[in-house]
């Protein structure tokens, strides 16, 4: 039996063998290269998130800056500081939107500049929902005549899914008026919001192209504006920050690095310390 177990092992024990080997550092190859990938992933969001923080601290851009840009989408994230007026019968309610979990609303109000021909839609802040009828909104004040906003060049309000129309536009659609007539507007409450979900004032998602064709409204639609500031007029407005998902990326990265451990662990036992074991077992017997 000893001489038995001295034989080199069989061509067919000794290609399983070397296939095995060739097959797990194949995986291990794979596992450990998308792992590093998603580190690299995580890395290149957390420079991005680095410079989103850099640009929010630079100086506020005023309205000449602000008009004289472009393409607004390079100056993402930085503070401007705009004079005009509130287009208080336009405003907007975004539903299913949360702020520090509790659901609630966003409240979008176009705002006309002063002495220019342009519009720019204003996420002013956020509501809580009324649990008891969802369709009530909590009013907000909304200030007559010209008024300085602080804001942050911001994208338009993230699309959620909706089961009914994409483009968030309303079942009945609001009488279209131009920036100069609207502004003429007094009332420092915004008005009750109709009866039902999905009309002019509450809704799912909200568009830039379809609202500026809507309201008629010369609305730039390249980006919106996240007001700042401590919370005022019945609002909100403790934005969450750009949701980049850096943590998943280290979770998909230690997950793929778990499977390279494993992959190891199961070649070392099975191809080495079992068949070791088989055989100081059939040297004793």
């Amino acid at each position: 039996m000893n001489a038995d177990l001295t034989q080199p092992p069989r061509p067919r024990r000794a290609g399983r063998f070397w296939f095995v080997t060739a097959v797990a550092l194949l995986t291990l190859f794979a596992t450990v290269s998308l792992g590093r990938w998603q580190l690299s992933r995580a890395a290149q969001k957390e420079a991005l998130q680095a410079e989103i923080d850099a640009r929010k601290s630079l100086p506020a851009l005023d309205q000449q800056a602000f008009l004289a840009l472009g393409d607004a989408t390079s100056a993402m994230h930085r503070p401007v500081r705009l004079r005009g007026l509130w287009l208080a019968p336009h405003t907007v309610y975004l539903d299913n939107r949360q702020m520090h979990g509790v659901p609630g609303f966003y409240v979008l109000t176009p705002f006309a500049l002063e002495g220019t021909e342009q519009t720019v839609l204003i996420q002013r802040g956020w509501i809580q929902r009324n649990f008891t009828d969802r369709t009530k909104l909590e009013p907000i004040e909304t200030p007559s005549g010209l008024v300085e906003v602080t804001a942050r060049i911001a994208p338009a309000p993230a699309h959620l899914l909706d089961l009914g129309k994409g483009d968030g536009t309303p079942t009945t659609a609001a009488p279209a008026a131009t920036a100069t007539a609207t502004a003429t507007a007094t009332a420092s409450t915004t008005p009750a919001a109709p009866e039902s979900v999905g009309s002019s004032r509450i809704r799912q998602n909200l568009a830039l192209e379809a609202f500026r064709a809507e309201t008629g409204l010369p609305l730039r639609t390249d980006v919106s504006l996240q007001q700042t500031g401590p919370a005022s007029e019945g609002l909100q407005r403790d934005w969450p920050a750009p949701a980049l998902g850096v943590e998943k990326h280290y979770g998909y990265a230690f997950q793929w690095f778990g499977l390279s451990a494993l992959v190891v662990l199961l070649y070392v036992w099975f191809q080495l310390i079992a068949p070791f074991r088989r055989a100081r077992a059939a040297r004793r017997g």
